[in-house]
């Protein structure tokens, strides 16, 4: 029996190629690879021109390209990677019969360039360089609010000058989807947060057999505080995080550069809408945020604490005054240029693709609630001394 009849072989295939290994393992060896090395085929070749290797463990191993039909760049790079792995582990490694088409191919790859050490190193930042870069980062993010804001108060001062300008149907598109969508979980939290402020503070009111003022109490913090901070909050999870999505998405979509040139302001055409919209529908939905809260209040106060309601309703009245209810409609309109704006800015800021829509959009939420809290708070400082 001669040597050659003697030695092992072995065929692999699959759809585009074959390999056959022909040799002893640990002797010299043989791959012969036929049909197309490309970048379809990389996979499956790869996988198992590393299983021959490792089963053969050869002390020679030659790669016979004579059946390729066809070659691309990433085919050339596995021959090269396979190369520097047979060399890696001590193995001489040989390419026989390959076209002259395929030297070529091979002969792109540059060889130094997959071994050199990269340019730059990336360094991990200390503490220093990271706050550094959030100073930074929070500057530009300021300074780019600063530039919407002019602009948005130069399209709303343009649009109250020229009404005819609006896009009156969008604005009441967005005024039903922002407020008329929003009345089942407003109401329902509302009443909730009623229910429990009267509750909890009956417990410590009837130490002094003062339950009476759980009315007052419970109407205060409604007008005042509570009403349009609850809604601000929830319109900023719902419509805020709607607006800066819409916008984004059309960002991505290019739209909004169509929009540019076909002469339209994106400002004028697409957040005025929504800006006048949740100015007109966050005082509303305060109000019934307020009413539905004082509700709450009421069936506590009847059911629980032996109340009258012509008791608990004569007393809401007499702790609300007029400028709280007005107090806390300015407050609401001034949430809501908060919340559509601030929306609108995160949407004009995405770049790239769906993440960024993503990112923006949780953005235009966490910055919204921010604001809210904030702005709150000053006109709590100022609302106190001017009363």
């Amino acid at each position: 029996m001669s040597s050659q009849s003697a030695a092992r072989s072995r065929t692999d295939s699959s759809g585009g190629f074959s390999v056959q290994a022909t040799g002893e393992p640990g002797q010299a060896v043989t791959f012969a690879v036929s049909g197309h090395i490309a970048l379809a085929t990389l996979p499956p070749l790869k996988s198992r021109l590393t299983s021959l290797l490792n089963h053969y463990q050869p002390a020679a191993l030659t790669v016979d390209l004579a059946g390729v039909t066809y070659l691309d760049s990433a085919g050339a790079l596995l021959l090269v990677e396979l190369e520097e792995e047979a060399r890696a582990r001590g193995i001489t490694f040989t390419l026989a019969h390959a076209s002259e088409e395929v030297q070529k191919i091979l002969g792109i790859i540059d060889r130094q360039a997959l071994t050199a050490p990269p340019l730059k190193v990336e360094e991990k930042a200390g503490v220093v360089e990271k706050v550094g870069a959030a100073t930074l980062k929070f500057v530009d993010d300021l300074v780019e609010v600063t530039v919407f804001v002019g602009d948005l108060c130069l399209a709303l001062m343009y649009s109250v000058l020229h009404p005819r300008q609006v896009r009156w149907g969008e604005v009441g598109f967005y005024m039903r989807r922002a407020g008329v969508g929003a009345l089942p979980i407003l109401g329902l939290l509302s009443f909730l947060l009623g229910m429990v402020m009267a509750f909890m503070s009956s417990l410590q009111l009837e130490q002094f057999g003062a339950t009476l003022y759980v009315s007052s109490l419970v109407g205060i913090a409604m007008v005042q505080e509570l009403g349009p901070l609850l809604t601000a909050i929830l319109v900023a999870g719902r419509s805020g995080s709607a607006f800066a999505a819409e916008i984004g998405t059309m960002m991505v979509n290019e739209e909004v550069d169509a929009i540019t040139v076909m002469g339209f302001d994106p400002i004028k055409f697409l957040a005025v809408p929504k800006v006048l919209a949740s100015m007109l529908v966050v005082p509303l939905l305060a109000v019934y945020a307020t009413f539905f809260g004082i509700l709450g209040g009421l069936l506590i106060g009847v059911s629980l604490l032996d109340i009258t309601m012509y008791s608990y309703i004569l007393e809401t009245r007499k702790a609300i005054a007029l400028f709280d209810i007005i107090s806390s409609l300015v407050k609401s309109a001034v949430f809501a240029v908060i919340i559509a704006g601030l929306g609108c800015q995160r949407g004009f800021r995405v770049r790239g693709g769906a993440e960024a829509v993503g990112a923006q959009t949780t953005a235009a939420v966490v910055a919204g609630i921010f604001l809210i809290i904030v702005v709150d708070s000053l006109f709590a400082v100022a609302l106190h001394y001017i009363r």
